[in-house]
């Protein structure tokens, strides 16, 4: 019985932990970790320093302004495109 709740507890607290980082990825961060193995960057950092820590000790990764914030773009939006898939355009 006890071990059920604890079970349920963590559960729960793990889908809270996701929906928090969820609600944040929506912000423009100022600082980006480039490089490494991922795709894209990793624009999640408030100051230099965060960003420096979390690229150290990671194979090719250096911390840069995020672009968005530097040449202040909007993130992209979903676009609409006709129906064989060319000419995309941004949705209004």
């Amino acid at each position: 019985m006890m071990e059920g709740r604890m079970r349920l507890a963590l559960l729960i607290g793990v889908l809270l932990m996701g929906f928090s980082s969820a609600a944040e990825a929506g912000r423009d961060y100022p600082w980006c970790v480039f490089g490494g193995h991922a795709a894209a960057p990793e624009c999640m950092y408030e100051t230099r320093e965060q960003c420096l820590a979390s690229a150290s000790g990671r194979w090719t990764t250096y911390c840069d302004i995020n672009p968005r914030v530097r040449f202040q773009q909007p993130a992209p939006g979903p676009t609409a495109c006709d129906s064989r898939g060319r000419r995309c355009a941004p949705r209004p």
